[in-house]
């Protein structure tokens, strides 16, 4: 899937009714998790779309494996966020709740994951998945850490 004019807008947890996506901003010892995608040269935070029967936070805490494979975490919600952009050329909007989670233990990325590595930062990389994503989300997941 191609995503284009890719918009975001934050706003506070459960402020919807229903999700599509579930994200996850991770940090292990200070430092920010990103994955990079087998398809892609950039990097992004995990996440993905809510399977049939699955809640976000359930959501959560399975792509935070896939992604990045993290087994011990701390996982908390952060806030929910609104998008809008075109999938393949046809316009889409939807939902997401985003959370926030410290990793103490990884094991491997699983097999069949569409993410190739992790890498630990302590700053955002120059080349994102979604830009606008980071711009919108992450000054509350900045908030957020130093609150800790």
């Amino acid at each position: 899937m191609k995503y284009t004019n890719v918009k975001f807008k934050a706003h506070d947890f459960n402020s919807f009714n229903e999700y599509v996506f579930a994200d996850i901003i991770a940090v292990h010892d200070g430092k920010w998790v990103f994955s990079k995608h087998k398809d892609r040269d950039t990097w992004e935070t995990q996440g993905g779309h809510i399977d049939a029967g699955e809640t976000p936070i359930e959501t959560a805490k399975r792509e935070l494996y896939e992604e990045a494979g993290a087994t011990v975490f701390d996982i908390e919600p952060l806030c929910d966020y609104w998008t809008s952009a075109e999938v393949d050329g046809v316009p889409f909007t939807g939902h997401s709740q985003v959370y926030f989670a410290v990793i103490h233990e990884f094991g491997e990325i699983p097999e069949g994951s569409e993410m190739e590595k992790i890498w630990l930062t302590s700053s955002i990389p120059d080349k994102l998945t979604y830009p606008d994503y980071f711009n919108v989300i992450f000054p509350i997941a900045i908030k957020r850490l130093n609150s800790k």
